[in-house]
């Protein structure tokens, strides 16, 4: 008897970008928390994916042998040897190379199917109907954008073409870089999950936005602790552009305006952001104290009072 693990019927997609060599995941399904169990990716080594009746360590194990040498095609046949369960597995791989590799047991209940492309791999199973690993393939090559962007294409194709016979439920994306930088969480550039919705796809999606702005936050921040000034509002506007009712991004966006003298364009960002949620006048108010505002008490007191 197979041993249980998470019923992950599901369908997803692994990928390498050509031209960025970022390693990715994607995946959706009706079961909670899916994110948790099928997609797996480290920079510099691979990406795997394991679903159907997924056995979760073939995720470190797959990387694993990756990161020794194995390509794979003979990683995921290791894989499978030593699994009793290997007909209900459904596996893909891609390696820092853009070599990949797919499995689709003969018990994977139906429609079930995987593609294998050149730099990724995409898989389903328990699908309303055939073709939607096809489907899939067929939007990541057609689609342009970065590889977050490519990978979400490919969940939505997916979708299109009925998805999981049971509905859906939650959806996660795992994007790393192509080169570690010793630090693991600094090589995440995406790690999304939507752990229990009807329309998980669109939820992370939107999730999927709302990183972009705060990675050009981020970026902003880097080019203000440098001195570049003028980097840094160009971030800060960016941010703003792709998430324009986040009062966080808001709030952080006027105030550097607002502290690298630019007053007049600073006090209509954050007169918006007191009127969606006063709140930010109080941290407003402590922030001096932290040394983070060069304009101080002064500056602070002068924004409150015209914003009155």
């Amino acid at each position: 008897m197979v041993r249980r693990f998470p019923v992950a019927h599901t369908f997803s997609i692994v990928a390498r970008d050509e031209t960025t060599g970022q390693l990715g995941v994607a995946v959706q399904s009706h079961w909670f928390s899916v994110g948790g169990t099928v997609p797996w990716a480290e920079a510099g080594v691979g990406a795997v994916a394991t679903q159907a009746f997924s056995e979760p360590a073939y995720g470190p194990r797959g990387l694993d042998l990756l990161r020794e040498g194995m390509e794979p095609g003979k990683a995921l046949a290791h894989l499978l040897q030593a699994d009793d369960g290997r007909e209900v597995r459904q596996v893909g791989i891609v390696d820092s190379a853009g070599r990949s590799a797919a499995h689709t047991g003969a018990r994977c209940m139906e429609h079930a199917g995987h593609h294998v492309g050149r730099g990724f791999t995409t898989h389903a199973n328990m699908m309303t109907g055939p073709g939607v690993w096809q489907a899939m393939a067929e939007a990541y090559e057609a689609s342009t954008g970065d590889l977050a962007e490519r990978l979400l294409r490919a969940l939505e194709a997916a979708q299109r073409m009925g998805g999981d016979v049971r509905g859906q439920q939650s959806a996660s994306i795992l994007v790393v870089a192509a080169t570690p930088t010793g630090q693991a969480w600094q090589d995440r550039l995406f790690d999304l999950r939507v752990e229990d919705s009807d329309r998980p796809i669109e939820e992370l999606r939107r999730l999927v936005g709302i990183q972009r702005a705060y990675a050009s936050m981020n970026a902003g921040d880097a080019h203000l602790a440098a001195g570049r000034v003028s980097d840094a509002l160009f971030a800060y506007r960016s941010a703003l552009d792709l998430a324009p009712t986040n009062q966080e991004i808001r709030f952080w966006t006027g105030l550097t305006l607002a502290d690298a003298g630019g007053m007049d364009e600073a006090l209509p960002v954050l007169r918006a952001v007191f009127d969606a949620e006063p709140r930010w006048r109080e941290v407003l108010r402590r922030l001096p104290a932290t040394g983070l505002l060069k304009g101080g008490d002064a500056l602070a007191d002068g924004i409150l009072s015209a914003l009155v």
